[in-house]
């Protein structure tokens, strides 16, 4: 999962893509990347870290230009490979600078054409470089000197005949412009929006609203899945549907984890998204346990102290803040080897005693992916005094993976998979456990918009809406534990060093 912007104003735009990527941090915190453009050459920054940790005054003060583009990236598999921070660059044709949030599931046919046809280098397993030599291909067969926004939609349209996944993607073609465009089925989200200044209109795009509004743009819309928005050097904007018409089936656990709750994606509200989770599961727990016993409920901070307010107003009983969140310790379900998952919990959050002692005590968390955090926290509510322990999900069981641009687990790692409730409340050792029903989260986030008819709810039922080619998991589960495996010999071998110090 990465978070990405592109800004085209009358003013340098280092500052503002830095307060962008601010904003955008919780979208990626392995990597961060800007590259700006003024009179006919490319400034760049880009290095694994946070982003207060990668730009430097000496970094900004260099990142010339009214034009440029920005990124925070995820590892993805267990990589944590510099070269793959982003943007990436190629030279022909033109200069492309590109940053993309998703992920390609047809990257072996792309890289043997790339080779065989385009004749074209790859240098990183990223498949946001395929995507950009994709692209750089595309436009390279416009066989123009001076692009114009046809020829740059036509490539476009190059890029969705080939390419196959979820890509959200911002590039920016030296000396011409910013394009932005979403895959056919809007899997992952990119808005733009405006600002008038002095000297005219200024455009910017993202990954999510919020970013605009921290920099005092205007949200317009949403881009369409298969839309491409070219904005030019002199702030022109310009629109064009680049992929024939599918059906759009955003990813849903935008909604349920990634996206900030001040945003607005697709149209819906993610806050009001929230509310409306915590409400549903709150009238299943009635359902099926009318006479509860539960004094209180907590979220698991942050993301589910939204859904924990209205199911703590439903059940009428009270809603106290349990676990106090150390907030420089980044999110751990992405983290590659269980001791560092445990390890990262106990530093992550501390429980408040006196909030759980000889309390029935209902925790809430937004998703519940290989249990170890559960499980983890569910152990630290007993040793604070908790008489009993349960716990409640605003998601359903993640049983299958994300091939969408979400680092999910092999499946055999994903607690849910082939098991059922009771199992799983058995494994992460709580006293009863509550999942939100599948068709009440595809309810409670359609609400906010009834235009919608499908998700990507692929981790949940594993309909995959592209489909998968024969092969794709298991090459995907090989590749996993190849990098899996080099994760735990870095950590035994950190531990070594440690012991021998």
């Amino acid at each position: 999962m990465c978070g990405i912007a592109g800004i085209v104003a009358h003013q340098d735009v280092n500052q503002a893509l830095y307060n962008a990527l601010l904003v955008l941090q919780h979208r990626g915190q392995d990597a961060a990347g800007i590259v700006t453009y003024s009179d006919g050459r490319l400034y760049q920054r880009k290095a694994n870290g946070l982003v207060r940790d990668v730009f430097h005054s000496r970094h900004m003060e260099r990142l010339k230009g009214t034009m440029g583009i920005a990124h925070v990236r995820y590892p993805t598999a267990g990589s944590s490979s510099s070269a793959e921070a982003q943007p990436l660059y190629v030279n022909s044709p033109f200069g492309i600078s590109l940053g993309h949030n998703g992920n390609l599931i047809n990257t072996e046919q792309l890289k043997k054409e790339l080779f065989r046809q385009d004749r074209r280098h790859l240098n990183t397993d990223s498949d946001s470089e395929i995507l950009l030599n994709v692209l750089a291909h595309e436009l390279a067969n416009q066989q123009t000197l001076r692009l114009k926004p046809e020829d740059i939609f036509a490539a476009v349209e190059g890029v969705h005949r080939r390419c196959k996944g979820a890509y959200a993607v911002v590039a920016m073609i030296t000396g011409c412009g910013i394009i932005a465009f979403r895959d056919s089925h809007g899997i992952r989200p990119l808005v733009y929006g405006v600002r008038e200044s002095r000297h005219g209109m200024e455009y910017m795009v993202a990954s999510e609203s919020a970013a605009l509004d921290a920099l005092d743009y205007s949200l317009v819309r949403d881009i369409d899945p298969g839309e491409a928005v070219f904005i030019d050097v002199q702030g022109k904007i310009h629109t064009r549907q680049c992929a024939p018409p599918t059906q759009q089936s955003p990813c849903i656990f935008e909604h349920v984890y990634f996206a900030r709750p001040d945003s607005v994606i697709d149209d819906i509200f993610v806050q009001k998204a929230r509310m409306r989770m915590g409400q549903r599961l709150a009238k299943k727990i009635l359902r099926e346990w009318p006479d509860h016993d539960i004094d209180v409920v907590m979220p698991i901070p942050d993301t589910s102290r939204t859904a924990a307010i209205d199911i703590a107003y439903l059940l009428r009983v009270k809603y106290r803040e349990g676990f106090i969140k150390n907030r420089y310790i980044g999110r751990t379900f992405i983290m590659p080897g269980s001791t560092l998952r445990k390890k990262s919990v106990r530093q992550k959050l501390n429980p408040i005693g006196l909030e759980f002692k000889g309390k029935n005590v209902l925790l809430i968390d937004d998703s519940i992916v290989r249990g170890t955090t559960s499980r983890e926290i569910v152990q630290m509510a007993r040793d604070a005094g908790a008489r009993k322990v349960y716990f409640a999900s605003a998601s359903p069981p993640i049983r299958y993976q994300n091939i969408y641009g979400i680092d999910m687990p092999a499946r055999n790692e994903l607690i849910a998979f082939d098991k059922d409730v009771d199992t799983i409340a058995g494994e992460i050792k709580t006293d009863r456990l509550f999942y939100q029903g599948l068709g009440d989260l595809v309810a409670a986030v359609r609400q906010g918009n009834l235009k919608l008819d499908t998700f990507d709810t692929s981790m949940f039922d594993g309909n995959y809406i592209t489909g998968v080619e024969e092969g794709y998991f298991e090459n995907l589960e090989t590749v996993r534990n190849d990098k899996t495996q080099q994760e735990r010999e870095k950590e035994y071998a950190s531990i070594d060093l440690h012991n021998s110090v």
